[in-house]
């Protein structure tokens, strides 16, 4: 069953933009114009349009395109920011609020208008932006899924926790682990397609496949195509293959 993805956003929706068009070009010569595709989660953060890369996608859902777009760690930093000030990720160090420059929560405000200060007040930038931020941006985040599975291939944002059944894993690690799964090599049953841990260049593991291209620090968007275990790269020039190492 052929299926497509695209890793971590980061708030670059050109590039968004031209992976799904290196994706309905695909669709096109495979002459399989519904073949899902999706995104593997944050959308938001660093770059210039969070904003934009939530409409782009929203948009494009309620107009019947065959996306599914999951829930990365980034996406419900901000949705929780927003709708419960109350909330700490576990994952983030003592002391990391939303509008920490590691998070990149003030791009993310930027691109609804707010103005960045200096030093952004944690309430009146809270306050701020929920007068900003279109609720249907907020729900749409809020109710992203955390996996998907399509043939062989089990999307997911940050990874899955090795040995745990997939369908009895916890939220925190769907979104946020590292290791132990990337130093786990048992086949996990599907091929595991995750993002989350930025690489220079997708790389394929035999047991997942990597996706997260560092979008987020300049550098560019992977879009694959996944036909059973096999995965190739899309690009303007077409499909290459991504072969196990």
């Amino acid at each position: 069953m052929r299926s497509y993805a695209i890793g971590d956003i980061h708030g670059q929706l050109g590039l968004l933009q031209q992976a799904h068009r290196w994706i309905e070009a695909d669709r096109k010569r495979c002459k399989d114009p519904d073949a899902p595709g999706g995104d593997l989660g944050d959308l938001v953060e660093r770059g210039p349009d969070s904003a934009g890369v939530i409409r782009f996608l929203r948009e494009g859902m309620a107009g019947g395109a065959p996306w599914e777009v999951l829930k990365g760690n980034h996406d419900r930093l901000f949705e929780k920011f927003l709708s419960a000030p109350d909330w700490q990720d576990p994952n983030l160090r003592a002391g990391f609020t939303y509008l920490h420059p590691l998070i990149g929560g003030a791009e993310t405000l930027m691109s609804y208008g707010l103005y960045r200060q200096t030093a952004f007040h944690l309430e009146r930038a809270r306050a701020q932006a929920r007068d900003a931020v279109p609720p249907e941006d907020i729900d749409f985040l809020r109710d992203r899924p955390l996996t998907a599975q399509i043939g062989h291939a089990f999307y997911v944002h940050a990874g899955i926790r090795p040995g745990v059944p997939l369908a009895q894993q916890q939220e925190q690690d769907l979104v946020w682990i590292r290791d132990p799964f990337l130093m786990d090599s048992r086949d996990h049953g599907p091929l595991i397609i995750h993002g989350h841990t930025a690489i220079p260049r997708p790389l394929h593991y035999r047991n997942r496949v990597n996706i997260d291209s560092r979008a987020g620090y300049g550098g560019p968007l992977t879009a694959i195509v996944v036909e059973g275990r096999e995965v190739s790269i899309l690009s303007e020039a077409g499909r290459e293959r991504l072969s196990p190492h």
